[in-house]
């Protein structure tokens, strides 16, 4: 199989109380193709994750409001994305503690923006989604992008083409957990302002009934109580 192609630049969320580390990093990483947003807070930048989530996430752990170990506590309750902490604190314990709490690496400061750049560019190879663009499989569920075919066991699935769209978006990101106000606007271009996100959930529900040997303990769609939905390979 071949990786997928992505055309559009992957976008990293810079999380640092230091408006200069923000500044430099962004524009280390803004001249090596991605696309970032920053955030000077723990709060904000687990508010930020909520309505958008991005492709990585580099994370400082002295933060106000939310300490950075509680950010990356609270992130890894529901979503893998892939996390790079960065941090003034070079102590041996500090590492490890990020490393056991789900860190996918670890920067000590002062470190160099094209270091950073280096590190991001290496973890979103090792992390990030190998759903391929034509053809994937997960065990008895194989799904022909391409031709926008779906199979179960090998038997052809009917699927509308927002209910394909919808698997495909959560196929793209497996574990990592979507609101309905996401889904809303990443797979429908919508908000919840024009658009009820009850529908999200029907078609969660249909996709079910047409995936699913048992669609009352789903195997590929799963529900987070409180929180949304997430594909599980």
């Amino acid at each position: 199989m071949q990786p997928a192609v992505r055309t559009a630049p992957y976008r990293v969320l810079v999380v640092d109380d230091d408006e200069q580390v923000r500044t430099l990093v962004t524009w280390q990483l803004e001249a090596e193709g991605f696309s970032v947003a920053g955030a000077a807070d723990g709060a904000t930048a687990l508010g930020a994750v909520e309505a958008d989530p991005p492709d990585l996430i580099v994370l400082d752990l002295s933060l106000p409001r939310v300490d950075g170990l509680d950010v990356l506590t609270r992130l890894r309750r529901t979503s893998a994305i892939p996390v790079i902490v960065v941090t003034g604190r070079g102590g041996e314990t500090d590492r490890i503690v990020g490393l056991d709490l789900g860190a996918d690496d670890y920067l000590v400061k002062p470190f160099s923006p094209g270091e950073l750049a280096a590190r991001v560019r290496s973890v979103l190879r090792r992390c990030g989604p190998e759903v391929p663009s034509g053809r994937f499989e997960f065990g008895s569920l194989q799904v022909d992008v391409t031709t926008r075919e779906v199979r179960v066991d090998g038997d052809p699935v009917e699927l509308t083409a927002k209910e394909f769209d919808l698997l495909v978006f959560l196929a793209r990101s497996p574990r990592q957990v979507f609101s309905r106000a996401q889904l809303l606007k990443r797979v429908w271009g919508s908000a919840t302002e024009w658009q009820d996100a009850a529908t999200v959930t029907q078609h969660v529900h249909r996709l079910r009934h047409k995936l699913e040997p048992d669609p009352a303990e789903p195997r590929w769609l799963r529900t987070v109580r409180g929180v949304g939905y997430r594909f599980e390979p």
